[in-house]
């Protein structure tokens, strides 16, 4: 059954927290995210509903006998979510009803409906934080154990009689059965844990001379959780040179560790690190950007897959898609699509998918923006306008290109869509950029806006001022800025502030310097 399916017996809330654990390795972590977000606008929001929901018995077509059978909703979804769930659960039950979180596990242990190993390995552990029954039951199963078993015999390697043992044999020659640590009710130790480096061991009769051969680098990951939620890492090293073992124990963030080998780069096209119901969509997609026909729901439901993407994997998209160079009366109908997509995208996402879309765009600008880039640009920033003052109009601030059609664009931003938060940010990028004319109208208009400056901002400001002015003796908008600050912002200004302001007017050419000099000079002390 489809995952969306399943998603749909949530409520929203709930939905936008499991569709977090659909993530991958980092699902357990954005889940956290998530649900801690959450309870900031609920203090009180626990996941009794959510967990009763995910232990319903659902109807399902059984595979292999080709009939209809039940099991619990969780058996339903991928191993990934299941495994994903859990580490969250480890780090959270405590704010969960207990009989809710035990009814989940025993669904997840059922015989019929039996996890993988690594899920069984979770279960067992959460059984073990909650003191439930079936929590004493070792963490692997035989025949992981002897796959463990097996593999270490092979590193350690014969001895040929030797009774000492070194190297691989020493690291490796402790007990290959979990034991309970008698420090920690939930730690295990698969081996002993402490730093050490391990001698040398040959590992073929080759000369040493083969400096060029590419060193191999295996990382195995265990995952015993103890009660500081530390994990314990191996890192076995083969070379030319020899072997060595080193372990140590890191802290991470609370989530529990993948179980896997550690990732490889992808060798092939960087289509084969998104998901596959995003590489599925990527021809749908783009016979949709190419269409000239009028876009339809359907249209907009295949934009969904976004959410299914981290920024790395949207800026990969984005770039298969040349969203970059998408013709801009395409832009109404792809940012309208945007739009409707619920969940809404996260900061993250969207802001790398604004820079993709328009930040070039934007950037290029020679004359007056199109309508079709207007609507775009204020669609999107009145949407997600944190993720556009970060992606695109602090970009177009630091990279001093910021002439007038940029700077009408920007204006149009500040007056239409933004709140003043977000104008107090646009304006704190403004003193950090490379200023020129057209910043200076930027900031104008902010300053129209009668911002709400702190001393300590407003002092950074006058400072700017200050350098700035040798750089616009003529000019106007400057000039114009200027008397902005000395009649809308003057019970801001100090002693010192005054010092600071009366240093920049005495450089100024233009015909407005004694009005400024006169102003100044109104300002009372505060």
């Amino acid at each position: 059954m489809d995952t969306n399916t399943l998603l749909l017996r949530f409520d929203g809330r709930s939905r936008l927290l499991l569709r977090s654990f659909l993530s991958g390795a980092t699902g357990a972590r954005r889940g956290l995210w998530v649900f801690q977000r959450q309870r900031r606008s609920d203090p009180d929001r626990c996941l009794h509903t959510c967990l009763e929901t995910l232990c319903q018995q659902e109807i399902c077509l059984n595979s292999d006998a080709q009939t209809l059978t039940t099991k619990p909703l969780v058996c339903l979804f991928p191993v990934a979510f299941q495994r994903s769930l859990m580490s969250f659960l480890h780090l959270t039950h405590p704010l969960h009803p207990r009989t809710s979180v035990v009814r989940l596990l025993d669904c997840l242990s059922q015989g019929e409906h039996a996890p993988n190993p690594w899920v069984s390995a979770l279960v067992v552990q959460l059984r073990r934080d909650l003191g439930a029954p079936g929590g004493k039951e070792p963490l692997i199963t035989p025949q992981c154990r002897e796959r463990l078993r097996g593999l270490c015999e092979r590193l350690r390697g014969g001895g040929g009689g030797d009774d000492k043992a070194t190297g691989w044999a020493l690291c490796l020659g402790g007990p290959i059965e979990p034991q309970l640590s008698s420090s920690s009710q939930s730690g295990l130790d698969v081996v002993p844990q402490r730093k050490r480096k391990s001698s040398c061991v040959d590992l073929d009769s080759e000369p040493e001379d083969d400096a060029g051969q590419q060193r191999k680098r295996m990382k195995i990951s265990l995952s015993p959780v103890d009660t500081e939620r530390s994990c314990s890492r191996m890192e076995y090293v083969v070379g030319t040179e020899g072997l060595k073992d080193e372990m140590e124990t890191d802290r991470v963030d609370g989530v529990i560790p993948e179980p896997a080998v550690e990732p490889q780069p992808a060798a092939g096209s960087p289509c084969d690190v998104l998901p596959e119901n995003v590489k599925a969509s990527i021809p749908q997609i783009k016979e949709i950007l190419e269409s000239e026909m009028e876009w339809d729901q359907s249209s907009a439901e295949v934009f969904k897959v976004l959410n299914d993407c981290d920024p790395s994997q949207v800026e990969i998209l984005c770039r298969m898609l040349s969203l970059s160079e998408m013709p801009e009366q395409i832009l109404p109908q792809l940012c309208s699509c945007l739009l409707e997509l619920s969940p809404d995208l996260s900061h993250s996402t969207a802001a790398t998918l604004i820079k993709s879309l328009l930040l070039g765009k934007v950037l290029s600008l020679s004359e007056p923006a199109s309508r079709c880039l207007v609507t775009a640009v204020t669609s999107l920033c009145s949407r997600y306008p944190r993720p556009t003052c970060h992606a695109l109009i602090g970009p177009v601030l630091e990279e001093g290109q910021t002439g007038s059609a940029q700077a009408e664009l920007l204006n149009r931003l500040i007056e239409d869509c933004l709140d003043p938060h977000y104008r107090l940010l646009v304006f704190q990028m403004t003193i950090k950029g490379i200023w020129c004319e057209g910043l200076l109208s930027v900031i104008h208009a902010l300053l129209d806006k009668k911002l709400e400056l702190n001393e300590e901002l407003f002092t950074l400001f006058t400072d700017q001022l200050s350098s700035q002015a040798p750089h616009f003796t003529k000019s106007m908008k400057y000039a114009k800025m200027m008397l902005a600050v000395l009649t809308k912002y003057n019970t801001h200004v100090t002693v010192a502030h005054k010092h600071t302001l009366s240093c920049c007017l005495s450089s100024n050419e233009t015909f407005l310097k004694k009005s400024l000099q006169a102003a100044l000079k109104r300002i009372k002390h505060s």
